[in-house]
């Protein structure tokens, strides 16, 4: 995703960036032509809003560019004008890019106000509407009332996606004559078909409430003869709501005149009437938790259902309120199995929680979300017939044609009804009411966004079903990481509407065909990657604006014309019509279609509601599918210290900050080695300080091993000598596994700190066999060494390419590691039987260690006997191993601590299956005397990482445990418990061993059993 370059990025937006250069490097490295170029985001109003707070003084605004983000006193005067702001932070972003090491071909840089760029979102919006895609008509969206425009997620503070749900309004009635007699009073709700259990409303009785005369707005689509978008006729009728939701009113469509104002306790005593059921006399009472902000500030009340209701009534009824004791019973209109038989659902709930009173917000909250949850998905209309009893002891007063219906079906026919379709004409008791989602959204100007209906505005219709249809298809095609994520993409393609694709303030694109309108900053953003391919061509001056006609991308992206045909070479054709160069034409065409389709589209998780999907949308519109994107890498955010980044608590590090400080590599390795891609990463001191140590480490162990020359081919090696190279085999073939699936932490984690285990450990048994001396077995001591360290450089550069550079020097290796091949070590290196050796050696070390910790002794040992298993366990070992091939997930390293093993629960393991396959095999039926042997070998294999399993069967019959232990277990013990410590090795086969305490017969395969005196 291209920066909007409204303030310098953060080490959060650093995270997307270096993942995706991250898997550019890598890829390269593989042998890929990777495209992975930038540009830089203007269109908008946010800039516009910035600009006009930099005229305005706003003084939190200057503190914030001059003290936290280091802009200069000279910069910052010129920051009135919006694009002197864009090309400001557009070169700090760029620097930091450079500075972090991306890889990035700069040559295709643009900005989204450059000609050329206008040209293309021209054509693209103007293909759309030639495709029906565009329409125009009224629909609401988020508003910014003070910019009057519609507002998306980059137009808000915080980046939040203005959303909003639909609330019914169902309009009761004021009894009686007097003040306000008959007028109506709405309450908004999300499950109309509760309407026949309400037993009163609420209000807030410390609110002034306003009376307004309310005429006109839309219709809820598909109600009445009018249909959506159609009016509601007739005179205006006086409402009674909070002061907020009379100005929200006034941007639905509706004609909102004030006519006076009414104070909430002085309706609390007197009654309504509920429409539809024709229900009078239900009292309006106070309730603690009524919102002005939040609907129209009175709520109707549904004890029986409603958790807050029930607290509320019952707080009342407690305290003597003579209008709650008046009250109708609670009735139940619900019956789901949860709540079978309960008189009172909400009672029953707030019972078991112990909730006593309407504070208990936290509560009420669990109770609320638990029986709305289960009624609404599982439950069904008690219907209106005799025996269909209410907890108030009467009939259930759901109507007939709404008994037995699924609360969804109810509260979708319930609305419809309401709406006029079912009540005499005229009579119309509910109306459509939108509000933001989540609380209040600001625009990045400031203002708070409400729901507008907008008439004669232009909207990409995201509604089309043929549309969503091709964008499913295109989703199961493509591949998405984390493949968590795909269900998410599917219901955002199902639930996306109309969404308006114009604007009339701000930078960007006008509409080709009405002057009047500018391209809305997401619309204009979503299919620019296709630009990028012949971006360098317009950088170099090959292609100009003028250049750029509807013919020309029709024949560049989408081929048209390029077939051949009675219309001659369309490039020559374009040529002679723009003035273009030919050749320039047919370079734009053939860069095209080399790079084209995406192959992995990098962003965050916030996006996914908006940006991405729209990606997808918009490209199966406009491209063939052999252009259809390939794949979407989403990652989450980076928290500073465990918290969320933010200016109002003072953490953000802007990120050439950071790199100023810590280097590069430093913050990159950091912000990628703290988390996998969609788990939040935690970017600290001790993250940081952790991967400089490392990273510290390893350049001065790359300089010590560059100063031998010997090589390791053709010479004869030590057995830790053999066993590293296999490690480090196993290493390459496990980061190669882990990045293939973009689990980078994983990879980065076996590169810096899972390989130094294996590195330590050959430290440890070359140093006990010189201590021996044993001595090095080729003339470079170094030489294997100084091979898996470059094995690991090569690893790490996409992640670290700077000091990956500077170890492969340090090495004395030719060229660069990020320049150079992806490693891909000689299948000779492979030795499973040196794997498995150390492997033995290491196991027995630790239970040597471990029994000694667990005895207490006070002296070292002076003697260790080890049993190694016989020739029958060892066959039949084997053949358990057999049996579980397959299981789990295959690693492949083996050895002491295989890289990317899993333990595995591999089918076929079985202790019958087992047992009959030994008794089958005459090679292992003696076995059938020692079950108790294989119960616990199958416990052992099943223990066991896959990877290790896979390499004891591939190191076959070929690993003598005996001659092992009897080579260099007495090397390792004296190194580990000093040198008077004797070692002796017996297999349980041998005749007259010498086993005082009976332990031979414990023996298993890898597992030899000891004793230590």
């Amino acid at each position: 995703a291209y920066p909007y370059p409204n303030s310098p990025q953060h080490v959060g937006h650093g995270r997307t960036y270096t993942i995706a250069d991250a898997h550019a490097r890598y890829l390269r490295m593989r042998g890929y032509n990777v495209l992975f170029p930038m540009g830089f985001h203007y269109t908008g109003t946010p800039i516009l809003g910035m600009a006009r707070r930099v005229q305005d003084g706003d003084a939190e605004l200057l503190a914030g560019l001059k003290g936290l983000y280091g802009v200069p006193d000279e910069a910052v005067r010129g920051f009135s004008d919006p694009v002197r702001i864009a090309d400001y932070f557009h070169e700090e972003i760029k620097a930091g890019m450079i500075e972090m090491g991306y890889s990035i071909d700069w040559r295709r840089e643009f900005t989204t106000i450059d000609p050329a760029y206008k040209r293309f979102v021209e054509w693209q919006i103007g293909t759309l509407r030639g495709m029906g895609l565009v329409v125009q008509g009224s629909h609401p969206v988020g508003w910014c009332p003070k910019d009057q425009n519609p507002v998306s997620q980059h137009d808000t503070l915080g980046d939040v996606e203005p959303g909003f749900t639909e609330y019914t309004l169902v309009k009761f009635r004021l009894d009686g004559g007097g003040d306000a007699g008959g007028a109506v009073i709405p309450a908004a709700t999300l499950r109309p078909e509760t309407l026949f259990g309400v037993t009163n409303l609420w209000v807030d009785p410390n609110a002034e409430y306003a009376r307004v005369a309310v005429s006109g707005g839309p219709r809820r689509p598909g109600a009445g003869a009018e249909g959506a978008g159609g009016e509601v006729g007739g005179e205006a009728e006086e409402w009674i709501v909070s002061a907020e939701c009379a100005r929200k009113l006034g941007f639905l469509g509706r004609t909102v005149e004030r006519t006076g104002t009414i104070r909430g306790s002085g309706l609390v005593g007197r009654t309504a009437t509920a429409p539809g059921t024709g229900a009078a006399g239900l009292p309006i009472l106070p309730a603690k938790f009524v919102r002005q902000g939040t609907g129209t500030g009175m709520v109707m009340s549904v004890p029986a259902h409603a958790p807050y209701d029930w607290r509320a009534l019952e707080d009342l009824r407690e305290a003597g309120d003579a209008a709650a004791l008046g009250a109708p019973r609670p009735v139940r209109i619900i019956e789901s199995k949860e709540y079978a038989g309960a008189e009172c659902p909400a009672a029953e709930a707030c019972g078991r929680l112990g909730i006593g009173g309407q504070g208990e917000t936290d509560l009420l909250d669990k109770a609320t979300d638990e029986v709305y949850g289960k009624e609404f998905y599982g439950g069904a209309m008690i219907g209106g017939t005799p025996g269909s009893e209410g907890a108030g002891g009467g009939a259930s007063p759901v109507p007939a044609r709404f008994a037995g219906m699924r609360v969804p079906d109810a509260r979708d026919a319930v609305g419809k009804w309401l709406s006029g379709a079912g009540l005499p004409a005229g009579q119309d008791a509910s109306e459509p009411f939108l509000e933001i989602n989540g609380g209040p959204v600001r625009c990045r100007c400031g203002a708070e966004c409400v729901v507008k209906m907008l008439s004669d505005q232009w909207f990409l219709d995201y509604g089309n079903a043929a549309w969503k249809t091709n964008a499913h298809e295109c989703l199961s095609r493509m591949r998405i990481l984390p493949a968590d994520l795909r269900g998410e993409f599917d219901n955002v393609v199902d639930w996306l509407r109309e969404r308006a694709c114009a604007r009339q303030h701000g930078l960007g694109t006008n509409l080709p065909w009405d002057d009047g309108w500018i391209v809305e900053s997401l619309s204009d953003s979503v299919i620019y990657m296709a630009f990028y391919t012949i971006a360098g061509l317009v950088g170099s001056g090959a292609l100009r604006a003028e250049h750029l006609t509807p013919a020309f991308f029709d024949y560049v992206f989408l081929g048209i014309g390029a077939g051949g045909g009675g219309g001659g070479d369309p490039a020559e054709r374009i040529a002679r019509e723009t003035g273009a160069d030919a050749g320039a034409v047919r370079r734009a065409r053939a860069e095209f279609a080399y790079f084209y389709p995406v192959d992995a589209r990098h962003s965050g998780r916030d996006l996914v509601p908006n940006h991405l999907t729209f990606f997808v949308m918009n490209h199966t519109a406009i491209f063939g599918r052999d252009s259809w994107p390939r794949g979407i890498v989403v990652n989450g955010s980076v928290l500073m210290d465990g918290k969320k980044m933010s200016k109002s608590m003072g953490n953000i590090i802007p990120l050439r900050s950071a790199i100023a400080e810590h280097g590069a590599d430093t913050i990159r390795l950091a912000i990628l080695v703290s988390a996998e891609l969609l788990q939040d990463a935690d970017f600290g001191q001790e993250a940081v300080s952790g991967v400089a140590s490392r990273l510290g480490a390893m350049m001065a162990e790359c300089g010590r091993l560059g100063g031998g020359k010997g090589g390791v081919d053709g010479a004869p090696r030590t057995a830790e000598d053999r066993w590293l190279l296999s490690r480090a085999r196993g290493l390459a073939l496990d980061v190669t596994a882990s990045i293939e699936r973009m689990r980078l932490r994983e990879a980065l984690h076996t590169v810096m700190f899972s390989f130094e285990s294996d590195l330590q450990w050959h430290r440890k048994r070359r140093a006990a066999r010189e201590a021996r001396g044993g001595g090095a077995a080729s003339g470079d001591p170094d030489a294997v060494l100084r091979e898996a360290y470059a094995v690991r450089v090569q690893l790490l550069s996409p992640f670290a390419p700077h000091a990956a550079d500077e170890m492969w020097e340090r090495l004395g290796m030719e060229g660069t590691a990020s320049a150079g091949r992806w490693p891909e070590p000689p299948a000779e290196w492979d030795d499973p039987a040196a794997v498995q050796a150390e492997d033995l050696l290491g196991r027995v070390i630790d239970d040597v260690a471990s029994i000694v910790r667990v005895t207490k002794r006070k002296s070292p040992p002076k003697r260790i006997t080890a049993y190694v298993a016989g020739g029958l366990k060892s066959r039949a070992y084997r053949a358990i191993l057999g049996t579980m091939e397959g299981a789990g997930e295959e690693g492949r390293g083996g050895g002491k601590a295989p890289q990317g093993g899993k333990k595995g629960r591999g089918g076929g393991a079985s202790m019958g299956a087992v047992m009959q396959a030994l008794i089958a095999n005459p090679e292992t039926a003696g076995i059938k005397s020692d079950p108790g042997f294989v119960q616990r070998a199958i416990k052992d294999a099943l223990a066991e990482p896959a990877g290790t399993r896979e390499a004891r069967l591939r190191a076959g019959g070929r690993l003598d445990e005996r001659a092992v232990l009897e080579a260099d277990l007495g090397a390792l013990a004296a190194a580990e418990f000093g040198e008077g410590v004797r070692v002796r090795v017996f297999s349980e086969d041998d005749e007259g061993i010498d086993d005082p305490a009976g332990r031979a017969r414990h023996a298993r395969p890898f597992r030899p059993a000891l004793f230590i005196e």
